[in-house]
């Protein structure tokens, strides 16, 4: 029995030094609104084959929060599926190094109340940085909080420009 408390505190202190290393590493990269969504888009972009760092890309979110992808179903009806950041690894972290993937934001909406925030951020897609032409485009809705130290997101809702669901121009940048 004392050799399991003694792993399980082992583990608990583990945890929390692994914790505090990513508060230290990351602290910048969510001190303001700005470089919260920054960091969101860097992170998940990259070249074919380069690794992107996970860590950091859980670091960005609140416990328990979500990422729900939107699209329509075989019955031609729009559904929702519902992951967490975890979730989103395991089924679309492989297919970003394999192809490639670069999602720039081109137009930002922002909406605050007290500590919390929401943003409608267009985007583009592309499969390489040297890409001209985007292979996608769509709307991120992120809602976030701010602690009083650091952004957090809480989630990302998204869905992708299509021929029937063009992105309305005010969600488009002004030339």
């Amino acid at each position: 029995m004392k050799h399991i408390m003694l792993f399980v505190l082992m583990l608990a202190f583990n945890i929390t030094i692994n914790a505090q290393e990513s508060t230290i590493k990351y602290a910048k990269k969510v001190e303001t609104l700005d470089s919260t969504i920054e960091t969101l888009y860097a992170v998940i972009s990259g070249e074919k084959g380069e690794t992107r760092d996970w860590e950091l890309f859980k670091y960005l979110f609140m416990q328990n929060a979500k990422l729900i992808p939107t699209g329509k179903n075989q019955e031609g009806f729009f559904v929702a599926r519902y992951m967490s950041p975890s979730d989103y690894i395991s089924t679309s972290g492989s297919w970003l190094e394999e192809h490639g993937f670069f999602e720039k934001e081109i137009h930002r909406t922002v909406n605050t109340f007290g500590n919390m925030t929401h943003v409608f951020s267009t985007y583009e897609a592309y499969h390489s940085e040297a890409d001209t032409t985007p292979f996608m485009r769509g709307i991120n809705s992120i809602q976030l909080l701010f602690d009083g130290h650091r952004w957090w997101v809480v989630n990302i809702y998204w869905s992708q420009e299509t021929e029937e669901n063009p992105i309305p121009t005010e969600y488009l940048p002004k030339n």
